[in-house]
């Protein structure tokens, strides 16, 4: 459809969305778009996003793209005109031409996540939708030594959820940390793509060794046998934000 292609940065609150994908039941952000899209264009438009993200992950770095022809519309001013027809929990940040050929999953080079804790105090109500409770405080000199440990090319399967369909469980992880921002404690990752709830999976791994004082060599062992049955228990989505996509081209 059309010549112009624009590429889109996308916020969105996922606590009451299925994911980012389409699909047949309940909602999702991908839809919510191409809803007001077809609402501009009086017809279906598709939209292409740099990945999934699962119910209840939220993002504040989501990049897609759609082909429009369209001639009239600046590319910015598709911000307020799909914000206007948007649900708050979607917000359009950015819009602007892209090269013809720009595909915003295939042309993403890495993609960073962020998980959130509140940690050793009672969380606010309105913190909860996005950030997981942590009521101790945890060692983040042993976190940040188990982080040393997931870095570079990565057979991930201790971190692979039995539904997860990929062909192959190796991932690049350029690397990954713990810091604080202000009352936060922030889990940060980014790597060229991830296996179906990996960062989840990581996150509660990671915070079950530390919890128990395991040696990072120890640790090392476990990531390296690649067995499921010796992870932690997988973390709530609540707390999960894409945050960042690096791409080969701008």
């Amino acid at each position: 459809m059309g010549s112009r292609n624009i590429r889109l940065l996308i916020a969105y609150d996922g606590t009451d969305f299925s994911g980012w994908q389409r699909q047949g039941n309940g909602r999702s952000v991908q839809g919510e778009i191409e809803r007001a899209l077809e609402k501009i264009h009086h017809e279906p438009v598709h939209l292409i996003g740099s990945g999934r993200t699962d119910a209840g992950v939220h993002a504040i770095g989501q990049v897609a793209n759609f082909h429009t022809s369209i001639t009239s519309i600046p590319a910015e001013r598709f911000v307020m005109a799909l914000n206007a027809l948007l649900p708050q929990d979607v917000r359009i940040l950015e819009a602007r031409e892209a090269s013809p050929d720009f595909h915003a999953r295939f042309d993403a080079r890495y993609r960073t996540y962020r998980y959130f804790f509140v940690c050793g105090r009672p969380a606010l109500p309105q913190e909860l939708r996005y950030a997981h409770q942590l009521w101790r405080v945890p060692d983040i000199r042993l976190l940040s030594a188990y982080c040393r440990v997931i870095h570079g090319e990565l057979d991930c399967s201790l971190f692979a959820s039995a539904g997860d369909s990929s062909l192959s469980r190796h991932r690049y992880i350029v690397g990954c940390r713990f810091i604080q921002e202000g009352s936060y404690l922030v889990f940060e990752i980014t790597a060229n793509a991830f296996l179906w709830k990996m960062v989840r999976s990581i996150v509660g791994t990671l915070l079950f060794y530390e919890e128990r004082g395991l040696a990072p060599e120890e640790f090392e062992r476990i990531v390296l046998r690649g067995n499921r049955k010796e992870a932690g228990p997988t973390v709530p989505p609540r707390g999960l934000f894409l945050w960042h996509i690096d791409y080969y081209r701008n």
